[in-house]
């Protein structure tokens, strides 16, 4: 999973891969997906790059050595440099550096996709600019995983990364999202799951919701319901490991032509006819466009 403290699930028994040789590899920098759970889900490709980069670099540089070490794969010297959030600026220039003078660069977050809800952003746009080439490993990703297994639609989704910590942020950010019409995807912490739940089964009850945690781990669960029945689990409160939450669509909001045409009259009466079919549409949760023509036809009436 693209968020903290994620750590890949060792299999003891044996090691998965034994590498010896490195061949060489080209320059530039390579964005490797790692496990969100289970080891043996790394890809052939990403054991490569690893065993053949010049320079190693890692969100958290214990957890890419012990991946490492369950796959057989040699350090051979090689240093595993720590880039993260707090100490981005300061590393970056090293690891600039090093592509700029025709070396490869492996860079692995805690776990999942580089870049999703994860440190390396200002890593990859730099190296662009500088004119290395950047290549990403596709693999592992808690967000497509959860997706996946939610049976929500997925021909159209958003990803959100984490909701505002605070209440008042959380609730704004849930009220403009919820509105998209799209199945949404966030990452939460589970201490604060049933929070945003009950934030959003005030916004929404009926919306279809899932609980997606611990993926590909032991303890995977996933668990489905309206985010008003969710809202109400006990077994929110007392959630462990990374959690995923896929929110379906809006439901589906009946509202009948006398009630809405009253409010475009009032709001027609204060404003223009663009910004009255704005209001009402959001007062309404209804699509503006539609709203827009019937304030239209309104007013040729008139």
């Amino acid at each position: 999973m693209n968020a903290r403290n994620d750590r890949p699930e060792a299999e003891p028994a044996r090691r998965l891969t034994a590498h010896v040789e490195a061949p060489r590899l080209e320059g530039g920098l390579y964005l490797v997906a790692t496990p969100i759970g289970a080891a043996r889900d790394i890809t052939l490709r990403a054991l490569d790059v690893l065993n053949s980069a010049d320079m190693l670099a890692a969100e958290d540089t214990r957890v890419l050595r012990h991946l490492m070490d369950i796959h057989g794969i040699p350090l051979r010297g090689r240093r595993v440099l720590p880039y993260h959030d707090h100490n981005g600026n300061r590393a970056r220039p090293a690891l600039l550096a090093a592509l700029a003078e025709g070396a490869s660069v492996a860079y692995c977050s805690d776990a999942g996709t580089p870049l999703i809800a994860d440190p390396g952003y200002r890593l990859a746009l730099d190296a662009a600019e500088a004119g290395a080439r950047v290549n990403a490993l596709p693999g592992p990703s808690a967000s497509l995983v959860a997706l996946s297994l939610s049976g929500l639609p997925s021909d159209r989704f958003m990803f959100l990364g984490f909701p505002p910590s605070t209440a008042t942020a959380r609730q704004t950010f849930l009220k403009t999202w919820t509105a998209v019409d799209s199945t949404l995807i966030l990452y939460e912490s589970p201490r604060r799951v049933n929070r945003t739940l009950t934030d959003l089964a005030a916004i929404d009850p009926n919306r279809m919701t899932v609980i997606a945690r611990e993926l590909t781990k032991k303890f995977e669960e996933v668990i489905r319901g309206t985010a008003a029945e969710l809202a109400a689990d006990p077994r929110m409160s007392t959630l462990k490991g990374e959690v995923v939450m896929v929110l379906d669509r809006p439901s589906a909001v009946e509202v009948d032509d006398e009630k809405l045409c009253k409010m475009l009259e009032h709001y027609m009466a204060l404003m223009s006819v663009k910004d009255a079919a704005k209001e009402a549409s959001q007062q309404l949760g209804l699509p503006k466009r539609d709203v827009y023509q019937r304030a239209l036809e309104l007013a040729d009436k008139k």
